[in-house]
């Protein structure tokens, strides 16, 4: 087996979906969640108003409606979460996703303050964050507000975690990385667009550039850009394509050397 066949493995990636079965696929792996445990009530998921947390919003939206229709249930909700940090560029797209997504409460937490208070009392104690872990700041700080909420809530803070993110570990450790469940798992951003397709997500939301949008001296920094590779050819890599030499081998690099993000925290039983 070739180290991409592993991959593939791994990550559960399929080489073609139907986006219809694989939508209904990850309602109903929440809501079989949510039935056997019990004292778990609500969902809760922050929205960028990119395609990732679009697509996952209304995954979570389906599955409570799907679960208070056949419990008859009514406290099941799903909360979504605008987290901002200060003025957002995109705040149309935010709101334009929450209007697709029809969540049962739409809550806005700021970060900003929370992060340059954090940023001053590491600069007094002579620690001075650069931009880029400053950037690792903000995203673990919004999964913080989101676990807030969710423990406030009997809630599940659910992922917007997906094989592409997964394969390059293009996401921040305890930050966005750091959740209960993830839907996604699985499925590329190719996939993932065709669900929003299928679903008649507006097209502004699962066609804009993605970024991540944490870096101050790089705003609206594309994925893309960060990462030297393209999302088609880490897609064309997960479906199990022949692509470029050199670019398999920076996906397969990328993987070796974000293990640590994908597992738990290393232990004397493990091999490292």
């Amino acid at each position: 087996m070739t180290l991409q066949q592993e991959i593939i493995a791994a990550l559960g990636v399929k080489s073609t979906i139907d986006p219809a079965t694989e939508f209904r696929f990850s309602v109903d792996f929440i809501k079989t969640y949510l039935k056997k445990h019990s004292f778990l009530r609500t969902l809760v998921l922050g929205i960028s108003g990119g395609q990732d947390s679009t697509l996952t919003g209304k995954i979570c939206q389906q599955t409570i409606s799907d679960i208070r229709q056949e419990t008859g249930m009514l406290d099941y909700r799903f909360i979504a979460v605008r987290l901002p940090y200060g003025q957002q560029r995109d705040e149309a797209d935010c709101w334009d996703a929450i209007a697709f997504i029809q969540p049962d409460q739409a809550i806005t937490i700021n970060i900003k303050s929370t992060i340059q208070a954090s940023e001053k009392t590491l600069r007094e104690a002579g620690i001075v964050l650069s931009d880029y872990i400053k950037g690792n700041d903000k995203a673990r700080e919004r999964m913080k507000v989101q676990y807030s909420i969710a423990n406030m809530n009997a809630g599940l803070v659910v992922g917007t975690y997906h094989a592409a993110e997964a394969v390059t570990g293009f996401f921040t450790k305890y930050g966005d990385g750091g959740t209960d469940i993830n839907p996604l798992f699985r499925l590329n951003k190719r996939q993932g667009k065709a669900i929003l397709q299928y679903l008649g997500c507006p097209e502004h939301l699962y066609l804009k550039v993605p970024t991540a949008d944490l870096e101050e001296n790089h705003p609206a920094l594309p994925d893309e850009t960060a990462l030297g590779v393209t999302y088609e050819m880490i897609d064309n890599y997960l479906e199990g394509q022949t692509i470029d030499l050199n670019i398999a081998r920076m996906i397969e690099t990328r993987y070796k050397l974000t293990k640590h993000k994908r597992y738990p925290p290393v232990t004397v039983f493990d091999d490292y």
